[in-house]
């Protein structure tokens, strides 16, 4: 059974087709790639199964229970969160202080301070912000807000972790260090599903990728079948150049 299951999804603003009839399953224990140009609808796949907004037509299944119309705090509480492209900590609350919140809204159930203490101070660990975790969020660079941004992501126990674009921007160590991360939270048993412009970052963590174009879906596959996919390079991998980077990771 999947974990994850997306039936026909399609979803209008107004008169603009965002998505069409958009459908997959995601796998326990998977990362799965989500690429495509700006503006194919990636991110509104992503507010849709968090419960940013519902879909105009189709539904959205996680753990065998149906969650199309539940709003993003309960779509949590259940298991699924979220990364931001446009990371937003509050700034001026200290490193450990914006993991524990994450901790507390995640929470279902009263636990004891030391237990809380113990969970952000791991997971500061897993994410490399142990030595920054009393400074002020506005402090950290770029790649210490993306790891932040995940660190309260996970704060809240998600099966599945939504991340978007949370390598973009970065430069080749950076990189590295959050591939690993990512790596390091699948085998934690989170799901993952990841928006990525980085062809490194996609090809050389998915085990699968999706590619949206103009709200549809063109196609899904092993990132070596993507990349010989004609219909992906054409609408995005474009160049013979682009082709052979996402081939050579």
């Amino acid at each position: 059974m999947s974990l994850l299951e997306v039936t026909a999804v399609t979803k209008f603003f107004g008169g603009l087709r965002a998505l069409y009839d958009i459908s997959f399953s995601l796998e326990q224990g998977e990362i799965l790639g989500l690429i495509g140009p700006n503006g194919a609808g990636k991110t509104t796949l992503f507010n849709i199964i968090a419960g940013t907004f519902p879909p105009t037509s189709g539904f959205v299944k996680f753990d065998n229970t149906e969650i199309t119309f539940q709003g993003p705090r309960q779509i949590c509480h259940k298991g699924i969160s979220r990364t931001y492209q446009l990371v937003r900590p509050f700034s001026s609350l200290t490193v450990y202080e914006n993991v524990l919140v994450g901790i507390y809204y995640g929470k279902t159930e009263t636990e004891g301070k030391s237990s809380v203490e113990t969970e952000a101070t791991e997971l500061l660990q897993l994410t490399g912000l142990f030595q920054k975790a009393n400074i002020p969020a506005k402090n950290l660079t770029l790649v210490g807000r993306k790891q932040l941004e995940i660190a309260r992501a996970l704060a809240t126990r998600p099966k599945i972790l939504l991340l978007d674009e949370a390598i973009s921007g970065l430069n080749p160590a950076e990189t590295e260090t959050v591939m690993t991360l990512i790596r390091d939270i699948r085998n934690r048993g989170v799901t993952v599903i990841m928006i990525e412009h980085i062809m490194k970052a996609v090809m050389g963590l998915s085990d699968r990728i999706l590619v949206l174009n103009f709200g549809e879906l063109i196609a899904q596959g092993t990132p070596d079948q993507i990349t010989k996919n004609k219909a992906v390079i054409e609408a995005y991998l474009g160049t013979e150049r682009n082709v052979e980077e996402a081939q050579a990771n």
